[in-house]
């Protein structure tokens, strides 16, 4: 019975991965860059939003490619410096006076609101300002985080991209951080599960009803903001980019997301506990803090990440077929579809068969964000913890 039970596991395993391979959108591609582009007759103006809290390790390389954008139309940069204690604003304002460019402005707007996460609070303020600063609001926002550097020309394809293709919000998966260990083992990891949850190519359709977007980097167009009452209409929401995206498309807008070229995340995660903490933040909001959802996604990560290795190594060690070649199938496709990944992230093929390693860290992240919550610290960021929506 119990080599019965297993050897159904093993299948089910490998029909998953048949079915993520060939049916959930070509996730594993990584070609998805911004969409075909040329340059508009006239250059829209933009205002570039930053919510900053403490981040005066990350600032000096990230918030001088903003100023520097090489961009032909109006152009500007409000950073709104979110409650920080580590100087932060003065920094930015040093950093502007040593960085000529885009005109920046560094404003603060004291402590959320209640019901408010911090981040959005500060979008909001940013927004605010950049819409009453110039007798003429600007076209577009581009809403980036502090840790997010920019080359020259991010800003105009950007703008080149949502105007040729007639769209509202344009985000790009900032490339993250890959040195140390840790980092090689979990970030391409991270972003290859966001893709398979959010396949980019099953967004990017017109007529999709699955939204993303990720939150480094999102080009939004003013008009469309006001239309789909955002930040307000999403103030409590812990996963922002993702509301965000499911707010634009609810009110009628087109939206894109892809991976980056030329938009990198500086943020170091040097040890497991910094990744681990990045995870666990928002794992739990992700699945609605319900106790179900997570009991399903913690059997879903086992069936369709753990169960393939242990067929294999135990089907080979028993001598039963039943469980070595559906389970040996199925962590083929599972590296398979992770080296597109490894590659964008010039990273070692050999990393590829260590996913389910790696999966396995996600689940135990999973359930450590279940259990913080429970303990009151759930969705804890930067000394601030959020109550899930229904209790804001």
């Amino acid at each position: 019975m119990g080599l019965l039970t297993a050897a159904c596991a093993a299948s089910a395993s490998l029909a998953a991965w048949l079915w993520l391979t060939l049916a959930q959108g070509m996730f594993w591609r990584t070609d998805v860059r911004l969409p075909h582009r040329t340059a508009p007759t006239r250059w829209p103006s933009v205002a570039i939003i930053v919510p900053a809290r403490d981040e005066a390790e990350v600032l000096p390389r990230s918030l001088p490619s903003l100023i520097a954008q090489d961009y032909p139309g109006e152009a500007e940069v409000v950073l709104v410096d979110d409650g920080s204690t580590d100087g932060t604003g003065e920094l930015a304002r040093r950093l502007a006076a040593e960085h000529p460019g885009l005109p920046l402005t560094v404003a603060s707007p004291g402590d959320p609101a209640p019901g408010w996460t911090g981040k959005l609070w500060a979008l909001r303020h940013g927004i605010a300002i950049a819409r009453t600063a110039h007798a003429a609001e600007p076209e577009f926002l581009l809403l980036t985080d502090a840790d997010i550097a920019h080359e020259p020309d991010s800003l105009r394809e950007l703008v080149a991209a949502a105007t040729s293709a007639d769209l509202d919000l344009v985000s790009q998966m900032a490339r993250l951080r890959v040195a140390g260990l840790w980092e090689r083992l979990v970030v391409p990891a991270f972003v290859y599960f966001f893709a398979q949850l959010y396949p980019f190519r099953r967004i990017n359709r017109p007529s999709a009803r699955t939204a993303a977007a990720a939150g480094g980097c999102v080009l939004l167009r003013t008009d469309t903001a006001v239309r789909a009452g955002v930040p307000d209409s999403i103030r409590q929401a812990v996963i922002d980019d993702v509301s965000l995206a499911r707010a634009v498309q609810r009110s009628g807008g087109r939206i894109w997301l892809g991976l980056a070229e030329r938009v990198d995340s500086v943020r170091p995660y040097p040890a497991l506990a910094d990744l681990w903490r990045m995870v666990a933040r928002s794992a739990y909001a992700q699945l609605r803090h319900q106790p179900l959802l997570l009991a399903g996604t913690v059997a879903g990560l086992a069936l369709v990440y753990l169960v393939p290795p242990a067929a294999l190594l135990t089907g080979l060690a028993t001598g039963h077929p039943a469980l070595a070649w559906p389970g040996g199938l199925a962590w083929l496709l599972m590296a398979g579809t992770y080296l597109p990944m490894l590659r964008y992230y010039r990273q070692p093929a050999a990393l590829a068969p260590l996913l389910p390693f790696t999966a396995l860290l996600y689940l135990l992240m999973t359930v450590d964000s279940a259990v913080q919550h429970y303990r009151g610290r759930g969705a804890s960021w930067k000394g601030r913890t959020y109550a899930r929506p229904s209790d804001a």
